[in-house]
Formats: C-alpha cells, sequence, structure tokens
C-alpha cells in the first residue's frame, strides 16, 4: 500500500477513535474524554496499526486509560471496521505518548530561563 494511503487512513482512523472518546462510545471507566489522540501508525502490510493516547492528566490517568482503551481495542475494532471500507483492519495496539506534555515542561523551562537571565541583566545595567 502507498505511504499516502497509510498516512490517510492513520488519520481516518484517528479521526473516528476521537470521536469515539468525544461521544462517550466506550464504556470502560477508565477512558474518559481529556485522552487525546496523538497520531496512528499502519504498518504497510495494514496488520497492525499504533495508536498514541496523551492527555494533560497526570501520567497515571494517562496510563489508566490507555489500558481501558487496549481493553476496548476490540470494540473500537469492529465500530470503525463498519465504517470504514477497506480489504484487511489493522489490529490496534494503545500506547502511552508523553512527548506533548514534556514539550510543554520543556517550553516553560526555556521561559523561566529566560526570565533569570533578563533579570539577571537588568540587575547588572542598574549598578
Amino acid at each position: 500500500m502507498g505511504q499516502y494511503r497509510l498516512i490517510r487512513l492513520g488519520e481516518q482512523l484517528k479521526q473516528e477513535i476521537a470521536t469515539m472518546l468525544i461521544r462517550h462510545e466506550i464504556k470502560d471507566p477508565r477512558v474518559n474524554e481529556f485522552l487525546t489522540i496523538n497520531r496512528v501508525e499502519v504498518s504497510g502490510d495494514l496488520a497492525n496499526a499504533k495508536v498514541y493516547v496523551s492527555s494533560f492528566m497526570d501520567d497515571n490517568s494517562v496510563r489508566k486509560g490507555v489500558e481501558g482503551l487496549q481493553s476496548a481495542a476490540g470494540f473500537i475494532q469492529s465500530t470503525i471496521a463498519k465504517k470504514l471500507t477497506i480489504y484487511k483492519f489493522p489490529k490496534l495496539a494503545f500506547v502511552a505518548d508523553f512527548s506533548m506534555k514534556d514539550g510543554f515542561n520543556m517550553v516553560r523551562k526555556l521561559n523561566e530561563l529566560e526570565k533569570d537571565e533578563s533579570a539577571g541583566s537588568n540587575e547588572k545595567e542598574a549598578e
């Protein structure tokens, strides 16, 4: 399958799973609407798809949410497979993705360093 088609299928899966989260179609109590689907990577043979999940909630809540999504993977696969017309539907594997939170923390730390540096240069100018 062409690379463009794999990317497009990944985006479509991402959209469908996000819609299911928003509509509360997944009844597992560990899964809530604050989970975010960052990206979906589909393998070239359509056998597997990794779904990267993140949130601004604490790490433990994200891990529990991913466990809930993994336990509901069969339901999610069957629901989406009814909507999409593809030859072979990939097996979904959910992965906790903390990169968004790590990036946010990195920017916050850089801003603090920049603020400290500008405060230090203002003190030198005052002397």
